[in-house]
């Protein structure tokens, strides 16, 4: 079965937006374990202005479940790595100002940076994906890099789901066939949702997790977060 793991950075916006622990990020987090999420993804920022370095310290001691960490490898997020050490931590390209992922790494042009920095990572004993762009040349380059599993960027596929779903899907089969050859593991994430979600999962038969934020917190607001949670649950299954 691909494994859900709920990003809660939204939680944190709303948290954030008036200040105080309403909601409570470190709960909510508990709760979408006790729902059935078999994992917990953050995208720390270097503004915070969603989760919080304090706020991943925090949640290492408590998640029971696999712990992700994204963002991009700088000097910050490489000693939140080595201090909370979770079970994986995805490597994105964007820069601090970027409001959300918005393409993958270029790894055959960054090859050598990625190989470092993963070499550090697995140092600390945590599994490295690396967010990548569906083309065999780039899943190539992560594991050219060391990378345990690619991260493919599913905006695109998300974008045209309603327009040609089988013509969307074609290069993230492609692109998941060359990992799956080369021994990486495979997530997704980016825009899934309870539209797009199970034609993705039965698409790529080697999807290991899927990560999902947005879409999942918005239709929490309408259906409860339990409930939800067990709606992408059911689409995996």
């Amino acid at each position: 079965m691909t494994r859900l793991s709920v990003n809660i950075n939204k939680i944190a916006t709303l948290r954030n937006a008036r200040g105080g622990n309403n909601p409570n990020v470190i709960q909510t987090a508990l709760d979408c374990e006790r729902f059935g999420a078999q994992g917990i993804t953050v995208h720390p920022r270097p503004d915070e202005r969603h989760i919080r370095y304090a706020d991943v310290i925090e949640l290492k001691k408590v998640v029971t479940n696999e712990f992700n960490i994204e963002g991009y490898p700088d000097a910050r997020y490489l000693n939140l790595i080595r201090e909370t050490k979770p079970a994986q931590a995805t490597l994105v390209p964007d820069g601090p100002d970027a409001i959300t992922s918005n393409a993958g790494w270029d790894t055959v042009k960054h090859e050598r940076f990625l190989q470092e920095i993963i070499a550090e990572i697995k140092s600390y004993g945590v599994r490295v994906s690396v967010f990548v762009d569906p083309s065999a040349s780039m899943v190539e380059g992560a594991k050219k890099a060391s990378a345990d599993r690619i991260e493919l960027y599913t905006e695109p596929y998300a974008s045209n789901y309603h327009k040609n779903k089988e013509a969307s899907i074609k290069p993230y089969i492609e692109a998941a066939h060359v990992a799956h050859t080369l021994g990486l593991g495979i997530n997704a994430g980016h825009d899934l949702d309870l539209q797009n979600l199970k034609f993705l999962k039965t698409s790529l038969l080697h999807l290991d997790e899927v990560s999902i934020g947005h879409a999942l917190i918005c239709d929490a607001l309408y259906l409860g977060l339990e409930n939800t949670i067990q709606l992408y649950l059911r689409q995996l299954k």
